[in-house]
């Protein structure tokens, strides 16, 4: 029996990407927290593919399909088809648009009983084919994405939310990181951690930050993440004049022991589905300066756990992390607050959104 005591699952997962991101990441940790709760999983990936290291490092089987070109995709349907058919899954989840049309086509010539659509993106969905069509339901990371579907005509009892979710680990507030950077004890540091492409906003937050830096005060700013916007931002710095204070760690294993530094956390995105980033920020205490985007007001309260201002807006952007800066108490109230609510939202834990996901599939089952 599994955890609910309803039952085991078969559940197939699909993803086409390569890379490994937010999304591979919310999908490794999901068949992770499910595999837990008693249930059986196995995955679609494309070879070579990150996430299938991953996945075949923790032991998940993993089937690999080439999944672009006519004849990949005739190939890959058909070879989905028989996989799915044999091995009498319950579920098959897809997530990218490309695995879906391979996946959900192969799972529905298979019979799968239940055909789930992961939507991860902020952005206005297009077409609703391949969220219509071919799955039955969809679930959505954040009831700002869910409210997108809706508006596009997806019925209502076929969407859930099941949010991202972190590993919460206890915080001690140790870290190790001022010691290498050499920033003192009584600096005020701000970390971003995001890949650093423009849609992060990196440019805009060291922009913003900059007079904050050069001023009387101890502020450094620290990125955490690697991406093609690495040297426009070191040329950013210099041209600024404040590069002796930014600091660029690249990808980082250690990012509990990066937040345990730092004193403010800000993220200047356009776009966010939901921002894993901003959970973790939280559940380590730290108050957070983020914009009003997407699925960001679901985890950073304005004024209660954070400052939250419109994307693009420099100077909103710079007065916020100026009033966090000069007000020690104010931050210390807003980082309590965070994480308070971080860790005391169960949906925001991997158990609570694997039990998200075992109730949406069962609900769906049962219909």
């Amino acid at each position: 029996m599994c955890a609910s005591g309803q039952g085991r699952l078969r559940i197939m997962h699909s993803e086409a990407a390569t890379t490994f991101g937010g999304q591979e990441n919310r999908i490794f940790q999901e068949m992770m927290a499910l595999r837990e709760r008693g249930h059986t999983l196995e995955a679609i990936c494309q070879p070579g593919s990150k996430l299938s290291a991953s996945l075949q490092a923790e032991g998940f089987r993993v089937h690999e399909f080439l999944m672009d070109g006519v004849s990949n995709y005739t190939r890959a349907v058909y070879g989905i088809r028989s996989i799915l058919a044999r091995g009498k899954f319950d579920v098959l989840n897809t997530h990218s648009r490309r695995d879906t049309v391979i996946a959900a086509m192969a799972g529905r010539l298979a019979g799968t009983p239940l055909i789930v659509r992961t939507r991860h993106l902020a952005k206005r969905p297009g077409s609703l084919w391949s969220y219509t069509r071919l799955p039955h339901r969809v679930v959505a990371v954040s009831d700002y994405v869910a409210g997108q579907m809706l508006e596009r005509g997806v019925p209502q009892s076929h969407v859930m939310t099941v949010s991202d979710a972190i590993p919460i680990a206890p915080n001690d507030g140790r870290s190790s990181l001022r010691e290498e950077l050499g920033i003192s004890r009584d600096a005020i540091v701000i970390v971003c951690v995001a890949h650093l492409r423009p849609q992060k906003g990196q440019g805009l937050l060291l922009s913003a930050a900059a007079p904050l830096i050069n001023g009387p005060a101890d502020i450094h700013l620290v990125f955490a993440g690697e991406g093609s916007q690495l040297n426009a931002l070191k040329d950013t710095a210099r041209r600024l004049a404040c590069e002796t204070r930014i600091h660029f760690l690249g990808r980082r294993a250690d990012i509990g022991n990066v937040l345990a530094a730092s004193d403010i956390f800000a993220l200047a995105t356009q776009f966010e589905a939901l921002g894993t980033s901003f959970i973790e920020a939280a559940a380590c205490g730290l108050p957070i300066v983020g914009t009003h985007v997407g699925g960001v007001p679901e985890v950073v309260k304005h004024g209660e756990t954070g400052l939250l201002v419109p994307y693009g807006d420099a100077g909103a952007l710079r007065a916020s992390l100026e009033t966090l800066a000069a007000d020690a108490s104010l931050r210390q109230r807003m980082g309590a607050a965070g994480a308070a609510y971080v860790r005391g939202e169960k949906k925001f834990s991997l158990a609570g959104m694997a039990e998200g996901m075992e109730h949406a599939y069962l609900t769906w089952l049962k219909r």
